[in-house]
């Protein structure tokens, strides 16, 4: 049987189905005791009536929970698709290998005791996965608690979650790294009624990880909604694989990704790995493939029930309708913190409303007030002249406590059902206070009840933005860079800019002068006024010695710079390489750009932008992009940030060239992945980004370079 290379993604009939749907199960370590770890999985697949065949294998017992049992692996009287793994750590390598010899692709290993203890654990997992990799087998841990698949009645766990009851089965799909997390997660979906596919935790991730969890669901017919637990990334070529996967077959992801570091400032010696911690690297590839990133398990599980609505309007827009004026201020406050348009009503369409109910709001939150008490036939007529003539994709009614009263419930259920029927294509919410079985009405005419609209409002958020990776056209492909050669150390800047300068990224015209008159010469050249700046590869960041010049405007003024930098490279970095000044035209009029490469240690290159200068480690307004990419997405990345205006001709300043900013972005991630893993870092800092058509230079640049890394000797070489 062929291997399964890490990462791989498994088709829909393989080892990753057989894992997650299988046929039959052997249970190694089998229980008679419904209370252990052994004999839970037996006790929930009797109770929930499992599908297929379960194997209990037991040395010591002929029958285990009233089912036939088996001395061994060897002695099943059939192969099974998967087994679920409950020895002792020491006994779990030669299972493996007793499964793989009778055919078994999958199994699911409880035993504890692996790399979480250290040295040793780790070498013996390595040797647990290399044994399944020789047999074509999958493997789930170890040190997970399971899986459950509720359409088979398959309880691969032994959660003792499962004591308050099983999960109905449903739409959404639970994959998590933590297992105590992931049935945490579990359990909170079953108790709010939330109908359940699939639910696994991975463990150890020794094999089986998050991504090809997502990866599978992404493909599973009874999975439409993926919600996703991580504490770490730890093979970024499935997980990638599987969003894509899920983003192409409209199935919305909603992840929780826990820990957040920043790279240590010790060992980092640019501005873009000093900026790019895990956290903003992992934040700017969940929305790359159009994750929802949810803050805490309530908003998580929010997303992904209304997620089950499936329906996801691109551009999103909210429209609001209130009996409380309060509650639409509310709205509107938590719209703005989520980004959220709430545009106002059409003018004819408000003069309409106040024509109906003159003392109304009718701008957008509209306040229909409690008028509608008296005439339930305004509600309607308000809800009707929102959607039709306010043209918004989400619709949130705000209805309290009096969604839940008798003597008004049945006849708003009427109005607004008649609304929404119309209107199918809306996602329409409404919150309110009422009774469960009251909700469960609402929710059966298509309304998603939310009992708090700020709740609401942060998941409405969320289905537009699953609208937006839907809709959105592929990428157009990144530029070809020419081939890339980097030298044996970190460049000076005058070495990058040739560098770059291969690649299409232009300087500022410069040129690197050894004496005194070799930079008047250059000055004169180049015309003045001119920058002079220290040119050495050992000083990276020269304003902080006082190794930039400004403003030299004759003969004089660089002979004396150029003494004065020499000095103060020699009293700030006696030991530094000094190659001599570089002179350099002085640019005006342009807005001062940062753009830098940080590699990231999963993902690999991450471009970042940001208005440059001394003060972006401080402000941290800038965006982030795995690398390569286009220069739409390059344009976009510019305007995300929140100082985009200043490039865009805030306050009567002129346009930045944009198309230039974008191009030179696209250029530089296009390098940073041609350039290869000895590519640590790359700081441009700043660009000048000129008016609109007079282009964007580099006025530094930085080139981070690893040393080289000596061969090794071939993995089982003699």
């Amino acid at each position: 049987m062929d291997q399964l290379p890490r990462g791989a993604a498994a088709p829909a009939s393989s080892a990753m189905s057989a894992l997650l749907a299988p046929r039959s199960v052997a249970v190694i370590g089998a229980s008679g005791d419904p209370t252990r770890i052994g004999g839970r999985p037996i006790a929930s697949m009797l109770g929930r009536g499992y599908a297929g065949t379960i194997l209990p294998v037991n040395p010591n017992r002929d029958r285990v929970q009233g089912l036939v049992a088996y001395p061994s692996v060897a002695d099943l009287p059939m192969v099974p698709d998967a087994a679920i793994i409950a020895v002792p750590a020491d006994s779990a390598e030669a299972t493996i290998e007793a499964l793989g010899a009778r055919g078994t692709r999958a199994a699911v290993l409880f035993s504890a005791g692996f790399a979480e203890m250290g040295e040793a654990g780790a070498a013996a997992q390595d040797r647990l996965v290399a044994a399944a990799r020789r047999h074509g087998m999958r493997l789930l841990g170890p040190n997970c608690i399971g899986l459950l698949n509720t359409a088979l009645g398959y309880y691969g766990t032994f959660s003792t979650s499962l004591e308050r009851g099983y999960p109905e089965a449903g739409p959404i799909g639970i994959a998590s790294q933590s297992g105590a997390y992931g049935m945490h997660l579990f359990s909170m979906a079953r108790d709010a009624g939330m109908g359940l596919s699939v639910c696994a935790t991975t463990g150890n991730e020794a094999d089986v990880n998050v991504g090809d969890l997502i990866g599978w669901m992404a493909d599973d017919p009874q999975t439409e909604v993926i919600a996703a637990y991580s504490e770490g990334i730890r093979d970024a070529t499935s997980f990638l694989a599987a969003l894509e996967r899920a983003r192409r077959n409209r199935k919305p992801v909603v992840m929780m990704k826990v820990g957040r570091s920043e790279v240590g400032s010790a060992a980092a010696q640019s501005h873009t790995a000093s900026i790019a911690g895990d956290d903003a690297v992992t934040d700017a590839v969940l929305s790359e493939f159009g994750v929802v990133r949810a803050r805490t398990t309530e908003e998580l599980l929010d997303i992904a029930r209304l997620a089950t609505r499936r329906i996801y309007p691109a551009g999103n827009t909210l429209g609001v309708l209130t009996i409380s004026g309060g509650a639409g201020v509310l709205i509107s406050d938590a719209a703005g913190d989520a980004g959220l348009p709430v545009p106002p009503m059409p003018e004819a369409a408000q003069e309409a409303l106040r024509a109906a109910i003159p003392f109304c709001a009718p701008r957008n939150p509209v306040d229909c007030t409690a008028q509608v008490l008296n005439d339930v036939s305004l509600l309607g007529y308000f809800a009707e002249v929102l959607v039709r003539d306010g043209g918004y994709g989400s619709i949130l009614c705000f209805m309290t406590h009096a969604a839940g009263a008798p003597s008004f419930a049945p006849r708003m259920r009427e109005v607004l059902r008649g609304v929404r029927e119309a209107y199918p294509d809306r996602l329409f919410v409404l919150s309110a206070l009422a009774d469960p079985p009251l909700v469960r009405e609402f929710e059966r005419d298509g309304f998603a009840v939310f009992p708090d609209p700020s709740r609401a409002v942060v998941a409405i958020r969320a289905m537009g933005r699953f609208g937006d990776a839907f809709a959105a056209a592929p990428p157009a492909p990144p530029p070809a860079p020419p081939p890339v050669t980097l030298p044996d150390r970190t460049p000076s800047e005058a070495e990058a800019k040739r560098i770059l300068a291969a690649a299409g990224i232009e300087a500022a015209p410069e040129r690197a002068c050894a004496t005194a008159e070799e930079a008047v010469a250059a000055a004169e050249a180049i015309g003045y006024p001119v920058v002079l700046k220290i040119l050495s590869p050992d000083i990276l960041h020269k304003s902080e010695i006082g190794g930039v010049l400004l403003d030299r405007a004759d003969a004089a003024a660089v002979r004396e710079g150029f003494a004065l930098l020499l000095e103060r490279a020699a009293g700030a970095a006696p030991g530094a390489r000094i190659e001599g000044v570089l002179v350099a035209k002085q640019l005006s009029g342009g807005v001062e750009c940062i753009l830098g490469v940080h590699r990231d240690p999963v993902f690999g290159p991450v471009a970042m932008f940001g208005l440059g200068g001394i003060f972006v480690e401080v402000l941290r307004d800038v965006s982030f992009r795995r690398c390569p990419f286009g220069e739409a997405e390059a344009e976009a990345m510019i305007r995300s940030i929140r100082g985009a205006p200043l490039l865009l001709g805030a306050r009567g300043r002129p346009p930045a060239d944009i198309p230039a900013l974008a191009r030179m972005l696209s250029r530089l991630s296009a390098f940073a992945v041609a350039a290869g893993p000895r590519l640590a870092g790359i700081d441009l800092n700043p660009v000048l980004a000129m008016p609109e058509g007079r282009g964007a230079f580099a006025a530094d640049a930085v080139i981070e370079v690893a040393p080289e890394i000596a061969p090794g000797p071939v993995e089982g070489a003699a």
